[in-house]
Parts: structure tokens; C-alpha cells; sequence
């Protein structure tokens, strides 16, 4: 692995930091989970399309500039140094738009990706039910088949839609084959929340803002243009799209090292020598994921694949987060327990609290990484 940047890839950066220096807002845009925030990030989402700088790595007939993988993770770490706006569209052109890229038609590609880089429709994310949260394969959300119209009738539930409350489409799971084992007879859909038959309930938070969602559907009629791959084929599909999550393309290492780089000024400015190891500690864990990822994409460029890996991926970053977060409220000491003035740190150790939990429990992960990585036995 090469650790130098070539010449175009520093002039990439220069380029970046520039535009980003020379429009980031000055200040914090209101959060999205309010219809404010998600108004304001919509718009900045847009700013960022016109100057092409929403989807850098995609095609230029979607509205990137198709950068490599390199200069992907350089915008990355130039958009968290300047401290920009959360992107609001994340569920689509991180973890949805590899899933369309590899399985969507010609023209799903063409109609659904130019709105989704823009932030004109921002899409929700439709795994889990009650019934079904890591473990999605026991999904029970179904689709029927509506031969007169050339489609399906959804009904069921799905939980926990990160921006659902205020998002436009959802992709998920529905089971089509009710007799097929627990893995098989799933199926992709995309669904229009603007359908007849869906009701969205906001889901608030400790904050009291709906940063989640239930969507409830209710015979949703789903016409064939929106499934995605093969009918059956669903959970080979999934796969992929959690792999996204999990692995090189949700968490970028941007969103750590600035936080790290952030967090040893705090200690300066409030050093608390028992808490020395700590800083240096997330300041080392965040660059060791840093140079873990650039390793991934050297990989992948060589022709592989990421595969298990992103479930200590996925292990490795969450857990990273939470404790980079707490050791900032244990510097800040009583300030740590205000929602303001804290520089962030509050508001992002609650959302850190849910990245073991989210993208598929740590528990789950680590099965996975005993079975398929290690080849342990499973447990009885």
C-alpha cells in the first residue's frame, strides 16, 4: 500500500479544501430531524450537486466528477476538517446508490440516481420490524402479487427508518414467497412514501426530535419497475447494501480523525492528566482506521472485496466512537451534561451510543466474525 499522494490527488485536495473554505455556512445549520433542518440541509445538499461535489466518485452523467476511491476519502476528510453540514441524503448515496449501481436497471439508474445526489428525494431505510431487527431474514413485512396492475400489494411494518419522518422513498425487505425458507422468497422494492395506503409515525428521541420513523403500509401498491434485481433475490441484494453500511462507504475515517484532531484541543484547553492515555488513545484508534480503510480501497482497486470483513469493520469504528466521545464529556467534566456550548460533544456521544446498535448489532458482528472470519464452530 502507498501511503503518498500522487500530484492529482494533493490538487484534488487543494481544490476541495477551497471550495469547502470558501462556502461551508458560517453557522450550524438546524438539525435535521426537525422540518427546518431538513429544509436547510436539503438546500445545502443541492449547493453541493451544482458545484459536483455531492457524489464525487459517480458517473458525470449523475453528477459526480468519477473519482477514484482515493479521492473519494480526500473529500471525506476535507469535508469533516471544515466542519460541513451533516449529509441529510447519507441512507441513499452512501449505502443505496452502491446497491442500484451493481443491481438497478439502466433506467432505475437514470431515474432515481440524479434526484437522489441532488437531495431532491431523500431515501429511508426499510429493514427492520419488531420482529426482525438484526436478524432481518425474519422479516414478515410481505408483497402480494397484483397481476392486473403489474405489481405488488405491501403490508406489514417497518421500525427504526432513519429520516423517515421527513424522507421521500424507502428501500427494503418484503417477504413475496411465504412458503421459501427464512432467507429466501425476499424481495427488493422501492417504495414511494407518498403512496396511498402509508402512514409514517414519527419516532422521537431523547431529544424529543424524530430522527426515526414507523412506516406503516396498508395494500401499497408497488408497480414491477420498482423491484429491485430479481423477484426471490432480495436478501443477496440486501447483503450488498449492508456491506455499504458496515464497511468503507457510511463512515468514512474523515468523520474520526476530525473529531480526534477536536478532542486534543479540548484536552489542551482542559487537561485532565488522568485522561492523557484516553486522548491519545482515540487520537491512534481514529488514524489506525484511517490507514485500515485506505488499505481496503488499495484492495479493492486491486480487484477484491471487502466480504466479512466489514463486520470488524463495523465493530471497530462503533465502538471507537463511543469511547472518543465519552472521553470528551469526561474532560469537560460537568459541561459535558450541557446540549450547548460543548462544542457538539454531548449530541454526539447520544448518537455514538447507537452505532453498536445500528447497521447490525455488535453481538451479531461478532458471530460473524467467529464463524466466517475465525471458521469457530457456531454456537449451539
Amino acid at each position: 500500500m502507498d501511503l503518498e499522494f500522487t500530484e492529482q490527488e494533493q490538487e484534488f485536495r487543494r481544490e476541495v479544501r477551497a471550495w469547502l473554505e470558501a462556502n461551508v455556512p458560517a453557522e450550524p445549520l438546524p438539525s435535521m430531524d426537525t422540518r427546518e433542518g431538513f429544509l436547510a440541509h436539503q438546500a445545502w445538499e443541492k449547493q453541493l450537486f451544482d458545484a459536483r461535489w455531492a457524489v464525487v466518485s459517480w458517473p458525470k452523467a449523475y453528477g459526480g466528477r468519477e473519482a477514484g476511491l482515493t479521492e473519494w476519502l480526500i473529500f471525506e476528510e476535507e469535508y469533516y476538517r471544515a466542519g460541513a453540514p451533516g449529509r441529510v441524503s447519507q441512507n441513499g448515496i452512501f449505502l443505496f446508490a452502491p446497491t442500484v449501481f451493481e443491481f438497478g436497471s439502466k433506467e432505475q439508474q437514470d431515474r432515481y440516481l440524479p434526484r437522489m445526489a441532488s437531495g431532491e428525494e431523500i431515501w429511508v431505510q426499510g429493514w427492520s420490524e419488531p420482529e426482525a431487527g438484526s436478524d432481518l431474514a425474519n422479516v414478515r413485512s410481505r408483497a402480494d402479487r397484483d397481476e392486473e396492475r403489474g405489481g405488488w400489494l405491501l403490508n406489514g411494518q417497518k421500525i427504526w427508518s432513519s429520516r423517515g419522518t421527513y424522507g421521500h422513498r424507502l428501500f427494503g425487505l418484503f417477504r413475496t414467497d411465504p412458503e421459501a425458507q427464512r432467507h429466501r422468497g425476499l424481495t427488493y422494492f422501492m417504495v414511494d412514501l407518498a403512496s396511498a395506503g402509508v402512514t409514517v409515525r414519527p419516532i422521537p428521541q431523547l431529544d424529543g426530535e424524530p430522527g426515526f420513523a414507523e412506516v406503516f403500509l396498508d395494500n401499497v401498491f408497488v408497480p414491477d419497475a420498482d423491484v429491485l434485481g430479481g423477484v426471490n433475490e432480495g436478501w443477496k441484494i440486501m447483503i450488498a447494501t449492508t456491506g455499504s453500511e458496515r464497511g468503507l462507504n457510511l463512515r468514512s475515517p474523515g468523520r474520526f480523525v476530525a473529531p480526534a484532531n477536536r478532542l486534543i484541543e479540548l484536552y489542551k484547553d482542559s487537561p485532565r492528566p488522568a485522561e492523557r492515555d484516553a486522548v491519545v488513545r482515540a487520537w491512534m484508534d481514529a488514524e489506525a482506521y484511517r490507514l485500515f480503510t485506505f488499505g481496503t480501497v488499495t484492495k479493492l482497486q486491486a480487484g477484491g472485496a471487502i466480504g466479512a470483513d466489514s463486520s470488524i469493520n463495523k465493530v471497530f469504528w462503533s465502538e471507537m466512537d463511543v469511547e472518543l466521545h465519552a472521553t470528551a464529556l469526561r474532560l469537560l467534566g460537568e459541561a459535558g451534561e450541557l446540549d450547548d456550548g460543548d462544542g457538539g460533544w454531548l449530541d454526539g456521544f447520544l448518537f455514538a451510543l447507537g452505532g453498536p446498535i445500528y447497521a447490525g448489532t455488535n453481538e451479531i458482528q461478532r458471530n460473524t466474525i467467529a464463524e466466517r472470519i475465525l471458521g469457530l464452530p457456531r454456537a449451539k
